[in-house]
């Protein structure tokens, strides 16, 4: 049997648009705590030891990874098949010259 929606709650009527600006909204004040806490520890940790400021930053640096590899990978991406093609098209015309070349040479010393 079908619920319509006047016969839901207007808590489940209108809850898919609102769930997804609530989650927003904690996803950006997760990470303004998260930034908080790692400032406010780093501050801690430079007033009693400076020598632990590199390992903070590779954990933090960890802790991000999860997070940035897959938007850095979607931007990444067309530089890297770009990058791909440029090489092999470098190495079909480096192949060419080199072909070229020692066509060159050969009739140069048959000549001789």
């Amino acid at each position: 049997m079908a619920i319509s929606s006047t016969e839901q709650g207007p808590e489940e009527a209108g809850a898919q648009p609102a769930e997804a600006a609530t989650t927003t909204k904690n996803n950006r004040s997760d990470a303004a705590t998260t930034a908080a806490v790692v400032g406010i520890v780093a501050v801690g940790a430079l007033l009693f030891e400076a020598t632990l400021i590199p390992g903070m930053v590779l954990g933090v640096g960890a802790m991000l990874v999860p997070k940035v590899l897959p938007r850095l990978g979607e931007g990444l991406q067309p530089a890297f098949l770009a990058t791909v093609r440029g090489a092999y098209k470098a190495g079909t015309s480096a192949r060419d010259a080199f072909a070229g070349a020692k066509e060159h040479v050969h009739h140069a010393r048959a000549r001789q």
